[in-house]
């Protein structure tokens, strides 16, 4: 065999050597941010949407939002946060509600208007006058987990002054709706 023949075959050698090293590399890349993108989507934020007109004006019916589900893993949940939670009744069902009493606080509310603690709740988020206070017409203690929620549209929303919906307990909150993404024209953070 001659030298020059001897060196185009390590010269192949080692041309396979880089081109099976550069595909385990892509494919080791791929896996990587296939992964992350599976943390993120089932454990920071999901992708949820509207439906019906229970927080009109602030979320309309098709709105398209981005749910924040870590924070609340740090932070507790804080009075007017708009967050999603599981109805209870029915699977693969889910409520986005604001929140109106912390755990501890007392609610009810009476003539229309809400009171937290006695006092009343300084609201801009209600659309219009309580029609029908339901559970809330009689004071509502809350627990240590305990939150009380209503939709914006109080008069055409089942929230915590249902029996199908009560309080709702921090457990059952998946997260924080921050953002819509759609439609573009209402683009922003909540």
């Amino acid at each position: 065999m001659k030298k020059g023949e001897e060196k185009a075959g390590k010269k192949n050698g080692k041309k396979k050597k880089s081109i099976v090293r550069e595909a385990l590399s892509w494919i080791f890349y791929f896996i990587l941010i296939c992964g992350a993108a599976y943390l993120v989507v089932n454990y920071v934020v999901e992708r949820t949407e509207v439906w019906g007109e229970s927080m009109y004006p602030a979320l309309s019916d098709g709105d398209q939002l981005i749910v924040d589900m870590i924070s609340y893993r740090f932070t507790d949940p804080k009075r007017f946060d708009i967050v999603v939670f599981p109805f209870q009744y029915q699977e693969d069902t889910y409520y986005i509600k604001r929140i109106i009493g912390l755990p501890g606080e007392t609610v009810q509310i009476v003539d229309g208007v809400i009171y937290i603690n006695g006092e009343i709740l300084e609201d801009s988020y209600g659309n219009e006058m309580i029609r029908n206070p339901g559970l809330a017409s009689a004071e509502i203690t809350l627990g240590d987990q305990e939150y009380f929620v209503l939709g914006d549209n109080r008069n055409n929303s089942t929230d915590s002054r249902e029996p199908s919906v009560g309080n709702i307990t921090r457990d059952q909150i998946i997260g924080k709706a921050v953002l819509r993404i759609w439609p573009f024209s209402s683009f922003g953070l909540l």
